[in-house]
């Protein structure tokens, strides 16, 4: 559902206030209301923070629904389900009074979506150009609906892919000493 139909600029966005606690996207100018997270795709987005921090990654470089600016055909936000931020980035958010990585930002390290019904094609298509085009060097899809993990690795300019299901242990070039399998990940649902 779109709210406006007149399109917004970044700074329309970062300071549009409808009085409600709508979380919302920019898709090319255009405000998207966020549906309400379902429980299967909380579960596994706190399976994966709470994974990741046990690997050490200090707490200050793990972020759940922080924006991310990215460029389209006009400027988008998009609000992954969870990210893993570089110190530098980490640095460059500490005492910001919104949650927000802006262009001139660095990219996060990696950024995890977890496919909610009927937004595949958004998942899939849009962001993981979104993605590519900002720079981020993996990108997570996690999708509970066809019990898959897709691993987007940025290398050469390009993302390459990989999809996870079952007993496969994923790898990981941003998170090398990780040890999960697809349906470690996507089991947390059941």
């Amino acid at each position: 559902m779109v709210v406006t139909s007149a399109k917004m600029t970044l700074a329309e966005f970062l300071n549009y206030n409808d009085g409600t606690d709508t979380l919302y996207e920019l898709d090319n100018g255009e405000l998207i209301p966020m549906p309400a997270e379902s429980e299967i795709n909380r579960r596994i987005a706190m399976f994966l923070l709470i994974s990741f921090s046990q690997l050490g990654i200090p707490s200050h470089q793990l972020t759940m629904k922080t924006e991310l600016a990215v460029s389209g055909a006009r400027v988008s936000v998009r609000v992954p389900d969870l990210m893993v931020l570089s110190e530098e980035l980490a640095l460059a958010l500490e005492g910001a009074s919104r949650s927000i990585v802006l262009m001139d930002m660095p990219p996060p390290l990696l950024a995890i979506e977890v496919v909610s019904p009927n937004q595949e094609k958004r998942d899939y298509r849009y962001k993981r150009t979104e993605y590519a085009a900002r720079g981020i060097a993996e990108y997570w899809i996690v999708d509970p609906l066809l019990q898959q993990v897709t691993i987007l690795e940025w290398v050469e300019g390009l993302y390459e892919e990989k999809v996870y299901k079952g007993e496969e242990a994923i790898a990981s070039s941003v998170l090398s000493n990780l040890e999960l399998t697809a349906a470690q990940i996507l089991g947390v649902s059941c």
